[in-house]
């Protein structure tokens, strides 16, 4: 019997997640993916399957890597990415991590730049 490690126990999460949660034309979904080092956020359009915005930690200008702080800053560009794009509204999707710390503090900065979820 093969152990079930943190990140197959994840994956098994966000299947089931992605089975109820849809991004459209109207209402895209904005992902998170988390690692050790960096965060990042896109905002995904699945009807037509493509990326309208994206953001991350690991981009030349960002100025935080994978703590709190870098979160809200990738929260704040990729809502500001979105709304250029004429993005309003959104489907968060949190990944299969827990709403909690760096996922959170994202999808908060991404409300308090404009983006309604």
């Amino acid at each position: 019997m093969a152990k079930t490690s943190k990140d197959q126990i994840r994956q098994r999460i966000h299947t089931r997640i992605r089975s109820r949660v849809k991004g459209s034309s109207e209402r895209p979904r904005l992902a998170v993916f988390r690692s050790v080092k960096h965060i990042y956020a896109q905002v995904i359009d699945d009807a037509l399957g493509q990326t309208v915005a994206s953001a991350s930690s690991n981009e030349k200008n960002a100025t935080n890597g994978g703590n709190i702080a870098g979160a809200k800053a990738i929260g704040k560009l990729v809502a500001e990415r979105a709304q250029d794009k004429g993005v309003k509204s959104v489907v968060f999707d949190r990944g299969g991590y827990h709403y909690h710390g760096r996922v959170k503090a994202l999808a908060d900065a991404a409300r308090e730049a404009g983006l309604k979820f």
